[in-house]
């Protein structure tokens, strides 16, 4: 029997759809197509507040789930999960005066459920993708972005200071599908103990360097603080509980290839806490038979490269055409469970005439499990005894997950987009003996 998912905001996905379809006028007006909010321009305040420098968002994201087949379990259900968005930037050179520097604030709430947590996954060790991108680091209110950035040398040097995750500028990547997998900056999909992804932020600096109009490259330093993950900490800014730091740089390359866009990334990460290994002691005895503790290393690396590249496009709209896309990610074999990942994808914008703000994407990845951490999870069945899938103590062994997405955007105003989607899951959370899952899912996104 399907469930119908329990939330606060169930009606407000109806609300906003019905809202797209009311007749419109000017575009400044509440639920004009043409508008990019859906509230209107506030009778001419917004733009006014604009023009001094105040530049307000207020957003909404919410994502259906259900499971149509297989999966963990197989009684179907529907969950669903959502966040708003509140935050303003701010043009200090308009309102103080001061040459080319900015001000980012944002406050984020997440709220409901995964249908990867309960109906997808085994749970007892969880998965790697989730079909609900939207979902986790705690469903509750946030400080997700509070910064300053100043630019120096007419441009060239970008310093960026304050609160905010190495996501929003290294291994930066859209989020358009509703999978995990093919949404958002991937490092921190993989190593997000020590990598935290939107909305958790951190005490950090970036300092960005543009050798030319196409080319720049970025250093960044992260505070490593595990505290900033729970829930209760979504405003917390000492630095209690900081264990290191993470510092990343990349070079990022932004050619024109017969005149279309295209962004080319690549990057390494570093973190100098300590990391436990996912095997050995300290004596280089697997630790689930020795019983010893897991030893510690001094550090923890990876790397990732990323390429989107737009090859089609209409002689006379250049926004339309085909992108394709690929992302790859790897990591430390001795302390991270995931050593490498790997996805790619296309999407076409403006597939009909009627529909030229509309697109289609289609994308596949793959999770790979580090065998020592797999070897782990053998040893400590063995030393438990057990070799019976269905003990409730027996630890599932995790391998390679796949996913596929297949979406289609409907560009119902220029502040509402929703896209309907379908997803497969094959081995979910690496797990062989669970069935391969299909479903189906809902992706609104919109800005007031």
């Amino acid at each position: 029997m399907l469930q119908l998912p329990n939330t606060r905001y169930s009606g407000l996905a109806l609300a906003t759809l019905l809202g797209a379809l009311s007749p419109t006028t000017s575009a400044g007006e509440m639920f004009a197509k043409d508008s990019k909010w859906m509230l209107g321009d506030w009778g001419g305040t917004r733009s006014e507040l604009l023009e001094k420098g105040y530049d307000f968002t207020l957003g909404y994201t919410g994502e259906m789930g259900s499971n149509l087949h297989g999966g963990y379990s197989h009684d179907r259900a529907a969950r669903y999960s959502d966040q708003f968005t509140f935050g303003v930037n701010m043009d200090l050179q308009k309102i103080l005066g001061w040459h080319d520097t900015e001000v980012q604030l944002t406050v984020t709430e997440r709220h409901g459920n995964n249908i990867s947590n309960d109906r997808i996954n085994d749970p007892r060790v969880g998965g790697f993708t989730s079909a609900q991108e939207v979902w986790g680091r705690g469903q509750t209110w946030r400080l997700t972005q509070m910064w300053i950035k100043q630019k120096y040398f007419d441009g060239a040097l970008d310093v960026k200071f304050g609160r905010f995750g190495e996501g929003e500028d290294f291994n930066s990547f859209p989020c358009d599908f509703q999978n995990l997998a093919f949404c958002g900056s991937q490092v921190g999909n993989w190593v997000g103990g020590i990598w935290y992804n939107w909305p958790v932020s951190q005490w950090a600096l970036r300092v960005r360097y543009n050798l030319n109009d196409a080319l720049y490259a970025q250093v960044g330093v992260f505070e490593q603080n595990p505290s900033n993950l729970e829930s209760g900490n979504g405003f917390k800014l000492s630095g209690s509980g900081t264990q290191g730091a993470v510092m990343p740089i990349e070079l990022v390359w932004s050619p024109r290839v017969n005149g279309l866009k295209g962004e080319y990334r690549a990057g390494y990460y570093y973190s100098n806490a300590k990391a436990q290994d996912v095997l050995k002691d300290s004596n280089g005895t697997p630790a689930a038979i020795s019983g010893a503790a897991y030893r510690s290393s001094s550090s923890k690396h990876g790397l990732w490269l990323g390429a989107q590249q737009q090859v089609t496009a209409l002689a006379s709209d250049q926004s339309r055409g085909l992108s394709l896309f690929a992302n790859a990610t790897v990591h430390d074999k001795k302390t991270n469970a995931i050593d490498n990942y790997v996805q790619a994808g296309v999407v076409y914008k403006g597939p009909f005439d009627a529909r030229a703000k509309d697109d289609i994407g289609f994308a596949l990845a793959r999770v790979h499990v580090n065998p020592g951490y797999r070897k782990n999870a053998r040893l400590i069945n063995q030393a438990n005894g057990l070799d019976d899938y269905d003990n409730p103590g027996f630890l599932p062994v995790q391998d390679t997950e796949y996913s596929a997405e297949l979406y289609y955007g409907i560009h119902l105003a220029d502040w509402l987009t929703v896209r309907p989607n379908l997803q497969y899951i094959r081995h979910p959370g690496g797990v062989s003996r669970v069935d391969d899952a299909l479903i189906g899912g809902l992706k609104i996104q919109s800005s007031f």
